[in-house]
């Protein structure tokens, strides 16, 4: 979404937006996922979760907000660029996570509010736009196979 808004792209929102998702600030899943890998019992079940459950649309309004504050435009520049899609058959209403278990067992907890994730995220695009183009051309294989394939190796 934060790279169509920047291209001026369209938004695609399933049906009327009102599914609902639980979201988690990337740093918070990696840190879960250290907890999980440095502190757990092998064979052990986890579900990570930000205790954060925000419907599509509501999300997608935020990002807007947020995007326009960060360039300077108004937030108009992106909502009028949102278009609702069809919905494909069977998509779930709700994604939930109940990440009690990690916490209580493993200590784990969000060290990010959903709004500071958020903005993080976009800053970090804003930021790291060459970096995305790279990605999205294929460029950044060159980097990987200069950095990490093996000499003599292909």
């Amino acid at each position: 979404m934060i790279l169509n808004m920047l291209e001026g792209k369209s938004l695609p929102v399933y049906g009327e937006g009102k599914n609902v998702r639980d979201w988690l600030y990337v740093e918070d899943h990696a840190s879960a996922i250290w907890a999980i890998m440095s502190r757990a019992e092998a064979g052990e079940t986890w579900n990570v979760g930000g205790e954060t459950e925000w419907r599509n649309i509501d999300l997608v309004h935020r990002l807007c907000e947020i995007v326009a504050e960060e360039t300077g435009k108004p937030a108009s520049t992106y909502t009028s660029l949102i278009r609702f899609v069809t919905d494909r058959p069977g998509h779930d209403q709700r994604y939930a996570i109940d990440c009690g278990k990690i916490k209580r067992e493993l200590g784990w907890s969000q060290a990010h509010g959903f709004e500071e994730g958020l903005r993080h995220t976009v800053r970090w695009y804003l930021k790291h736009r060459d970096w995305v183009q790279s990605v999205r051309t294929g460029e950044y294989r060159k980097w990987i196979e200069a950095n990490y394939t093996a000499p003599g190796r292909t």
